[in-house]
């Protein structure tokens, strides 16, 4: 039920309902939630056929449907680490895997590097309706899939000042996680096309400071006045407080191909925010930067990926983005376990926008998904192996 219903049939106050998740949720538990592309398995294109696929899987509550019928989305459940997160992802892809078998091929990647504007979308009224009004933004905006991280955050203050130091970090997720420099069959010289597609929908990019509630409050009550957002879960940023759930949402990564990939980025997450908090808690005052400069950064890890320069935003100064991951790991490495920690080395010393563009070149841009599913079946069939190795002889 929309947000703004729940409001007036309930006749609650806004504040109350905005803080109520947060004052609920159990401090740092971890979800996730990855947007993964359907492929047909002869030409690697991309396969409307999310409605019969859902199907055959059932009731499942890790398996839902996307505006685009040619992707489905993964959701964990609440785990207490990102570890267990990443058994919630190993699990529902083996089991679409299963499913999909001979049928289907499966591929994470920030979008179809083959990919036209959307034409095929899910049923339902909520996504007709997305259809509806944004016409061709809502054809865009599909084609992008990402990889969504929820932290949750105990206490509705402090998840606000954790929000509004977060966005700040954001485009740091997007160069560690970039992998979609194609569209359409064409190489755009970017390291991830995938946000220029998100921002054909509205309330994209980086979300405001917030400084209170109250200006969290006004926003809510100014979309519901106007009709412009009548549902706060519309307000998109790569950086959000989800008021159903109680958590920080980063959504500023690509949709990844591979589970060690998933892992460093929940795991860097998780660990970031459990330091905010315990800055937060002794007394810090955590930083609230200005949004046109984390646009500038934005826009270089768009650009550059792990190559770029970002702009630390305490001292003004250009950092190559591989230098400010290892620094935040230094610093947050305390909250992270050794497997975290290894992921995130591993996936920043890649240049995975690079290496699709060699892909490419020597076979075609349809090359660059087959890649990609390819890596993930063979990671799942490596994770079967052990297990079963595991029961034989533990």
């Amino acid at each position: 039920m929309p947000f703004a219903t729940r409001v007036g049939r309930a006749h609650v106050s806004t504040r109350s309902l905005l803080r109520r998740a947060f004052d609920a949720v159990s401090d740092l538990t971890v979800g996730a939630e990855e947007e993964l592309l359907l492929l047909d398995p002869g030409t690697l294109e991309p396969a409307a056929a999310s409605e019969w696929l859902l199907a055959e899987l059932g009731e499942s509550r890790m398996h839902r449907p996307e505006l685009w019928c040619a992707q489905v989305e993964l959701v964990t459940g609440v785990g207490t680490s990102p570890a267990a997160v990443v058994g919630d992802l190993r699990a529902a892809r083996t089991r679409l895997a299963e499913v999909a078998a001979g049928r289907l091929r499966v591929a994470g990647l920030g979008t179809h590097p083959l990919a036209l504007p959307a034409e095929t979308f899910s049923p339902g009224d909520r996504y007709a309706e997305i259809v509806e009004q944004h016409r061709l933004g809502a054809r865009l905006g599909a084609l992008a899939s990402g990889l969504h991280v929820h932290i949750a955050v105990h206490g509705a203050d402090r998840a606000l000042a954790v929000y509004n130091a977060m966005r700040g970090y954001a485009p740091l997720f997007t160069a560690l996680a970039a992998n979609a420099p194609f569209i359409a069959g064409q190489d755009t010289g970017l390291a991830t096309v995938r946000l220029m597609l998100a921002d054909a929908l509205p309330r994209q990019g980086v979300g405001p400071h917030l400084p209170a509630w109250s200006d969290l409050e006004e926003l809510v009550e100014w979309g519901r006045r106007t009709g412009s957002i009548a549902d706060p879960a519309k307000l998109w940023w790569e950086c959000r407080l989800n008021l159903r759930l109680g958590t920080i949402e980063l959504r500023a990564p690509d949709a990844q191909s591979s589970l060690d990939a998933d892992h460093a980025l929940i795991g860097l997450t998780h660990a970031l925010i459990a330091d905010l908090c315990e800055r937060l808690d002794g007394g810090e005052r955590l930083p609230a930067h200005d949004t046109l400069r984390i646009q500038e950064n934005r826009w270089r890890a768009m650009r550059f990926g792990m190559e770029a320069e970002l702009i630390d935003l305490e001292s003004d100064r250009p950092v190559p983005a591989r230098d400010a991951v290892a620094e935040l790991l230094d610093r947050v490495a305390g909250h992270a376990a050794p497997a975290s920690v290894a992921h995130v080395r591993s996936l920043a010393a890649r240049d995975e926008p690079r290496e699709q563009r060699q892909v490419a070149r020597l076979h075609g841009p349809a090359a660059v998904v087959g890649r990609a599913a390819d890596s993930a079946e063979a990671e799942l069939r490596m994770a079967t192996a052990s297990d079963g190795y595991l029961r034989a002889h533990g």
